[in-house]
Parts: C-alpha cells; structure tokens; sequence
C-alpha cells in the first residue's frame, strides 16, 4: 500500500504566538502547511507565510466550518491524497502525525479522529462532561465508536473530502464532518494523541457551541 503524502490544514485566528514554531516543524518534517487566517488582527497570516505556509485569508472572521471548506477546496485543487487537519494554538503535536498514518495504513480507514480521553488530567472539566455528551451522541447518530468527537486533530482521505458538502460555520462543522464521513460509508478510526494544555483560554465557547451543537442536530434530523 502507498504511503500517504498529507497537505496539513491549519484554521487559525490570531495564533501569533504559536502558528510559526507549528509551520516551522512541519516544514521541517517535509509537510506541506495551508493556515487557513480567518480575519487574525495579529499577523498569523504573514508569520506563517513567513515560515513557508501557503495562506489562505478571510477579511474578517467567519468560523472554524468556513475555513475548513475553503482549506479543503484549497487542498483538493493541489491534488491531495489525504489531509490533517490540526490547531493553530499549539495544543496538538506535530510528532503525533505519525500515529495517524500509520492507524490509516494498518486499518485503511478513510478518516482517523485524534483522541485525548485516554489522559484528561490536564482537560478542564467541563470540557470533559460537553465532550463525552457529544461524543456519545455522536457515535449513536453515527454508528461508530468515537471517543473524542470535538477533536480537531484528524487525518481525511481525499475520497471523504470530495463527498463532503459541509454547511455548518463555526464548531459544529467537526461534527458534521463525522456525521456525512459516516452516512457516506466511510471507515472512521480514532488514535491516542496527547494534548499540550498552554494556559491559553479555549476560544470554543461551551454554553454558545452546545447550543450551536443543538440546533445542528435538529437540523439534520430534519434533513432526513
């Protein structure tokens, strides 16, 4: 089997202080990087540039759901075989990248979820009550075990990127990826990966992003 040569998609809004060391040991590693700046005011587009990334910028601020489509069209006009997608805040490893190709390679899943459950002495605990409701929903809608549904840190084979019709703008559009990957029947893995907890508030809001988490299911439910 071919090894998988991955583009790595960044969404990023005002990650100045992290988003360059992140291009950096990615180009370092031969990965090419697309940052995604959605409306930063800080200079993360011109700091990755500088670091070698290709930009892709929103003039202002339009969501997680917004830059991962336009990351995605971005990747597949490259002609991409698979895409990880992965924070700009620094809380997901570079070396962890190496765990989802080879849980792609050993099992041929078509997507390979990042999972952080195995060690959450450093998540914030009410974090971990929203995760593990969401992901229990998630994984009943879906047919699948997934421990860690809001994880960002994924590897998508390019036949799940060109099925996918996302609609959703903000958080919720993680979810979606799941949900369509799943009715699609894609094979859908989870692997180990460890979390770097920087002190940095979380910009996932998670009174505003369970409600937005809501209303998305009602929606689908309706589109059934």
């Amino acid at each position: 089997m071919k090894m998988l040569n991955p583009y790595i998609l960044i969404p990023s809004y005002n990650e100045s202080r992290t988003i360059g060391d992140i291009v950096k040991a990615l180009k370092i590693r031969g990965l090419k990087s697309y940052v995604v700046d959605d409306g930063s005011t800080d200079g993360t587009g011109a700091i990755a540039a500088r670091e070698g990334a290709a930009i892709i910028r929103h003039r202002t601020n339009l969501g997680k759901g917004a830059s991962l489509r336009d990351g995605m069209a971005a990747v597949l006009r490259e002609g991409c075989d698979s895409l990880i997608i992965m924070d700009g805040d620094g809380q997901h490893r570079v070396e962890d990248i190496d765990g989802f190709l080879r849980k792609a390679e050993t099992t041929n899943a078509d997507m390979v979820i990042g999972n952080r459950m195995n060690e959450m002495s450093s998540m914030p605990y009410i974090r971990i009550i929203v995760n593990k409701l969401m992901s229990g929903i998630l994984s009943k809608i879906s047919g699948c075990d997934i421990p860690d549904s809001q994880c960002g840190f994924r590897l998508i084979k390019r036949n799940v990127l060109e099925a996918m019709k996302l609609e959703s703008s903000n958080y919720e559009a993680e979810s979606e990826i799941i949900i369509e990957a799943a009715k699609k029947g894609f094979k859908i893995e989870s692997v180990p990966i460890e979390t770097v907890y920087k002190g940095a508030p979380s910009r996932i809001n998670s009174f505003l992003d369970t409600l937005r988490f809501i209303a998305f299911l009602l929606r689908i439910g309706f589109k059934k």
